[in-house]
């Protein structure tokens, strides 16, 4: 799954890598959390201009009863068949910009440990994202990462990992028309591992409430190995 991620590129930088009109106005985010909103890159209704908007994560589907607190992850190898997901993988794609995420490692003797995933290029990147407009009134539009199975790096800490597309996959995936689904899956695959890294952080990033460049830290205690 994908619970926590964080967003620290600058404004300039995600206009450049997702191809946006004009640079956002961004703040540094180190420990986004579910619920939260986060950055979301879609089409501008009508035209191929890429506009960069706030939803919640946590996906509600329209016509939801009030006890459904949304889906922050979906099953890529499912969600083109899911009632909560098959309308919005249809025709609701989007791209949620980050700059790596968090999975926890569980072990036998002492608590889960943070680990950080980012690319090796230092580069922001995007989650293949689906979202729905308002589920009731005064809702805000929601959004979902997608899953999808472990590489080689993210494999020792978790067995899923969010989808990262690759540039030339930005097109097709935010294209509004329903796609071939077979087409689409093909960029729901996991990232290379060899255009990965992964590194212990603090377990600052534990705590939901805390946002700081403290959550990017060395761990205090030293790493259990990969494997």
């Amino acid at each position: 799954m994908c619970g926590r991620f964080n967003l620290t590129a600058s404004g300039e930088e995600i206009a450049e890598a997702f191809d946006l009109d004009e640079a956002p106005q961004l703040s540094p985010r180190y420990n986004i959390a579910p619920t939260q909103p986060v950055a979301v890159v879609r089409l501008e209704a009508g035209t191929d201009a890429r506009r960069l908007n706030s939803l919640r994560w946590g996906l509600v589907p329209v016509g939801a009863p009030e006890t459904d607190r949304g889906h922050i992850n979906a099953r890529a190898e499912t969600a083109g068949q899911k009632p909560s997901f098959r309308e919005a993988f249809a025709r609701r794609r989007c791209l949620i910009p980050a700059t790596g995420f968090y999975e926890w490692q569980r072990t036998r003797v002492m608590r889960r440990r943070p680990w950080l995933f980012a690319l090796a290029s230092g580069r922001p990147f995007a989650f293949a994202g689906l979202w729905e407009p308002p589920a009731r009134d005064r809702a805000s539009p929601t959004c979902t990462i997608l899953t999808t199975e472990p590489n080689d790096v993210t494999r020792p800490v978790h067995d899923r990992m969010p989808v990262i597309l690759s540039p030339d996959g930005y097109a097709p995936w935010l294209d509004p028309k329903p796609g071939d689904a077979v087409a689409l899956r093909r960029l729901l695959v996991p990232f290379p591992a060899g255009a990965m890294t992964a590194r212990p952080v603090s377990r600052a990033v534990n705590d939901a409430r805390f946002d700081d460049p403290a959550c990017l830290g060395p761990e205090e205690e030293p790493p259990l190995p990969l494997g």
